[in-house]
C-alpha cells in the first residue's frame, strides 16, 4: 500500500472517530440528566431534608485536577495546550493523567492511565474521587481537556464538575418533569453515602463526556494534519510528474535535433 493509501485511510478513520464520540456524549448526556434528577429529589425532598444532608466541600485550597491528552501522535498542539496547564498547575493540588503524551514527572500526580485503558480503569478514578469526597480532602474537582464544539472549533477547557448547585435549574431546559419534594421513600442504608455514591458516578460520568470530546477534538486535528499530508503528498506527485515530463521532453527534443542534424548529413553527402 502506497504511503498516499495510509494516510487516506488515516483520515478516514479520524472522521469516523469523531462521529463515534458525538454518539457517546449523547449516551453519556442522557446519564447525566438522570443522575441530576435523583441527586436534586433526594437533597430537595422535605423528609430527607430532615436527615441534615450535607454536600458541602473542603474549604481548603486543594483541588483534584483530572487532565486528559492523548495516547496516539499527530497531535501535537492539541497536547501541548493540556501540559501548559498542568505545568502551571499548584504543586498541592492532586493530579490525575489520562493519555500518553501529557504524562509529566509531576508533584501529586496520585494516578496515570493511558487513554486507551482509561475505560476499564474507571473503578480506580471512581475510588479516588469518593474517597476525597467522603474525607473532604478537595474544595473543588476540575476536568482540563480540549473540547469540541465542532469541526472548526475546539479549545483548551477547565471545568469545575464539583461542587455544583443542587436545586431545580439542576435539570435540562427540556426536561418536563418535576423534582418530587413532598412523597415519602423508605431507605435501607445510610442515605448520606448513598448520595455521595451517586455523586461520585456523577463525576466519573464527567469525565466520560470530556474524554469523548477530547476524543473528538484530538480526531479533528488529527484529520487536519493528514488533509495536510495529503496535500504535501499531492504537490510533491506533481513535481515529480513535472521533473519527469520535463524530462521526457528533454529526450524527445534532443532525438528531435539528432534526426535532423543525420538528415542535413545525408543531404551534404
Amino acid at each position: 500500500m502506497s504511503v498516499r493509501n495510509v494516510v487516506k485511510v488515516m483520515n478516514f478513520h479520524a472522521l469516523l472517530r469523531v462521529n463515534d464520540a458525538r454518539k457517546k456524549v449523547e449516551k453519556a448526556f442522557n446519564y447525566e440528566r438522570e443522575l441530576k434528577y435523583v441527586i436534586a429529589t433526594i437533597v430537595n425532598n422535605r423528609i430527607f431534608n430532615q436527615e441534615n444532608l450535607s454536600l458541602d466541600f473542603s474549604k481548603n485550597e486543594k483541588e483534584l485536577n483530572i487532565y486528559i491528552g492523548s495516547d496516539l501522535g499527530f497531535c501535537s498542539s492539541f497536547n501541548f495546550d493540556v501540559m501548559s496547564y498542568l505545568k502551571q498547575d499548584d504543586d498541592k493540588n492532586d493530579k490525575i493523567i489520562i493519555g500518553k503524551r501529557v504524562d509529566m514527572d509531576v508533584p501529586n500526580k496520585i494516578l496515570y492511565l493511558d487513554k486507551e485503558k482509561f475505560l476499564d480503569n474507571e473503578n480506580k478514578i471512581y475510588d479516588l474521587v469518593l474517597d476525597g469526597i467522603l474525607n473532604k480532602k478537595y474544595s473543588k474537582i476540575n476536568i482540563i481537556y480540549i473540547h469540541y464544539h465542532n469541526l472548526n472549533k475546539q479549545e483548551i477547557m477547565k471545568r469545575t464538575i464539583l461542587p455544583f448547585g443542587i436545586d431545580e435549574d439542576i435539570l435540562d431546559e427540556s426536561e418536563t418533569r418535576e423534582i418530587n419534594k413532598k412523597d415519602d421513600f423508605v431507605v435501607e442504608g445510610d442515605l448520606s453515602f448513598i448520595l455521595l455514591n451517586l455523586l461520585t458516578l456523577y463525576i466519573t460520568n464527567e469525565i466520560k463526556i470530556a474524554d469523548a470530546w477530547s476524543w473528538a477534538s484530538e480526531n479533528v486535528e488529527r484529520q487536519v494534519f493528514t488533509n495536510e499530508s495529503l496535500k504535501k503528498i499531492d504537490e510533491r506527485e506533481e513535481e515529480r510528474l513535472k521533473k519527469e515530463r520535463k524530462a521526457r521532453h528533454n529526450k524527445e527534443f534532443k532525438q528531435i535535433v539528432e534526426n535532423n542534424n543525420k538528415k542535413n548529413f545525408k543531404k551534404e553527402e
